[in-house]
């Protein structure tokens, strides 16, 4: 099978961001080539892709929250319905539709409410294994449900952390552009959107689907231990080779955990009265040791996969940076891959979309014409290698996505400028409303 390229992004310690967007003169020359490293990788020239290692306390939250993607995706509604209540979640998909291949759960991040204090102090005692002892407990609705006591406040102190890291950011790129449109942009959004997502190995898909149908069936039971084997598996599920379609994000910037893999050992003495039939599971490393998000670059005409450090956060510029600054920031488009062969897998991460405020007014009198209209392009690549799919098969992104010059208008707020996104790669004429 054809080894897809891997990229490796650009990384740096937190304590260097944090240095780098104070308001302070760089003395260190070090710091410097970091600075200038940072705006590069994050400029037309660069990968649009940053990793930052050492955020205090994500680790352990990261740890905390992630598991718990997979619990909630293919319990039943009505408990999944009464936790993500308890904790002040929500989804942005349906998730009655049991042929999903993706679940999310979501909370809005007010900025007003971070917990700076907390994660000073934390970060001050310099102690990253321990997040309960600061953590509140909170009251679960039913012994059934005690494994997600802390789901909502860990939730939302990892989100607020990674707030911070994007702020960073925006510090650094506006001091490189001469301006404070990024970080002020932010600010006047007031919150940024907390996303928890569980990418369905073939298994789960199975378990949410039998979940679907009336429980206690044997022959319902029986089903999940044939599909559980690796030799039929591929007769129970179909497949894609993309866990998430080629796109852009639209907002500012994207912070996300690198993503954390798990592997389901199925239980032979599980009963088939249980209310949720589901395998045990466990943390591994990545099956294709990288973290199945994937890049096009248009310079070199390539696709590449992104490995970051395990405990990292990555961060990536969306087309409104792009946009608000003139195009000295870049925006990437990617999509997430699901490896042939690995159905067995789940993915998991924790991502925070930082975005202006909905009634930011966009100018792009003075954004490249040449950079605009660079967007629209296509791929040559091949349909497969040895009799094996391809990640590079992907021919047309023209067709799968809808360029930035037919969603962005001079003028355009950003709320009309997200709703024509949507509209146009899902709406019921979308380039991806069927895929």
């Amino acid at each position: 099978m054809h080894q897809t390229e891997i990229l490796s992004p650009y990384t740096i310690p937190y304590s260097d961001l944090v240095i780098l967007s104070s308001s302070s003169p760089f003395i260190d020359e070090r710091l410097r080539s970091v600075y200038r490293s940072i705006v590069e990788t994050l400029g037309p020239a660069g990968s649009g892709f940053l990793a930052v290692t050492g955020v205090a306390g994500a680790s352990r939250l990261r740890e905390s929250v992630l598991p718990l993607a997979r619990d909630l995706a293919i319990m039943s509604h009505d408990q999944r319905k009464r936790i993500l209540k308890d904790h002040n979640l929500g989804s942005d998909i349906p998730l009655k539709n049991l042929d999903r291949h993706v679940s999310s759960f979501v909370m809005q991040l007010n900025f007003q409410h971070r917990s700076v204090s907390k994660a000073q102090s934390f970060q001050n005692r310099g102690n990253q294994n321990s997040v309960e002892e600061y953590m509140e407990p909170e009251k679960s609705s039913s012994s059934a449900d005690q494994k997600f006591n802390n789901l909502g406040s860990n939730f939302k102190e990892l989100g607020f952390r990674m707030m911070e890291l994007g702020l960073c950011i925006a510090r650094i790129c506006d001091r490189a552009n001469g301006s404070h449109e990024l970080e002020q942009s932010l600010l006047d959004a007031g919150s940024a959107k907390g996303r928890l997502i569980h990418y369905h190995s073939a298994l789960d898909t199975v378990i949410i689907k039998e979940s679907g149908k009336k429980r206690g069936s044997r022959k319902n039971y029986d089903s999940l231990k044939f599909c559980h084997s690796e030799d039929t598996l591929e007769g129970c599920i179909t497949g894609s080779d993309l866990w998430q379609q080629w796109h852009y994000d639209y907002g500012t910037f994207t912070v996300l955990t690198s993503p954390m893999f798990i592997s389901p050992s199925f239980s032979e003495t599980a009963d088939a009265r249980d209310e949720c039939i589901s395998p045990c599971t466990k943390e591994c490393p990545s099956p294709s040791g990288h973290s199945c998000l994937q890049i096009f670059d248009p310079k070199k005409n390539k696709i590449f996969v992104i490995k970051a450090p395990p405990d990292s956060c990555i961060v990536q510029v969306g087309e409104s940076a792009d946009v608000l600054s003139r195009g000295k920031l870049r925006s990437t488009l990617h999509s997430v891959c699901r490896p042939s062969g690995l159905e067995m897998f789940s993915r998991e991460t924790f991502v925070v979309f930082l975005q202006p405020a909905w009634n930011k007014v966009f100018d792009i009198s003075g954004y490249p014409k040449e950079l605009l209209s660079s967007y629209d392009y296509s791929f040559e690549g091949d349909d497969s290698r040895d009799g094996q799919p391809d990640l590079n098969k992907v021919t047309d992104f023209h067709k799968i996505v809808p360029p930035l010059t037919a969603r962005l208008r001079d003028g355009m707020t950003f709320a009309e400028f997200s709703r024509e996104t949507t509209r146009q790669y899902y709406g019921g004429m979308g380039v991806q409303s069927k895929r």
